[in-house]
């Protein structure tokens, strides 16, 4: 652990938005906490843990031929409290469906907390749109 609680939070932050970009599906799951929980303004449910969440993106993948095909991420800001840490930043993510390519542009919040190893693990994930922009 470098002591730099803010850049290790963020290099964290960077893996897990490079495996989710690069749809390196087990590296992105690897990056949560079994027990982290997940909120998309995209579904009605919440998601409990890392393998609910799991469960419906294979479900995406099966039915929708869900595919990630790269994420950009701007406007990073870390706020580190003690052992837990608030990630903030937009995003674009471009999706390949069964229907087309999609542009979706995106506000996350990823709450992380430090293990007993010193690593940082995803412990909750929260999307909304962008406001600010519009898709496409």
């Amino acid at each position: 652990m470098t002591g730099d609680a803010a850049g290790e939070v963020r290099a964290a932050a960077n893996a897990l938005i490079a495996a989710f970009g690069a749809h390196r599906t087990e590296e992105y799951f690897q990056a949560f906490h079994p027990d982290a929980s997940f909120v998309f303004y995209s579904s009605p449910e919440r998601f409990e843990t890392r393998a609910a969440y799991r469960a419906e993106w294979e479900r995406w993948e099966r039915e929708d031929g869900f595919h990630v095909l790269a994420c950009t991420s701007s406007d990073q800001a870390v706020q580190v409290v003690g052992d837990a840490a608030v990630f903030t930043h937009s995003l674009i993510t471009r999706i390949g469906l069964d229907a087309g390519e999609e542009i979706v542009r995106e506000r996350e919040t990823i709450v992380f907390a430090r293990e007993y190893n010193g690593s940082w693990l995803a412990v909750h994930e929260h999307l909304s749109p962008d406001p600010g922009r519009t898709a496409g």
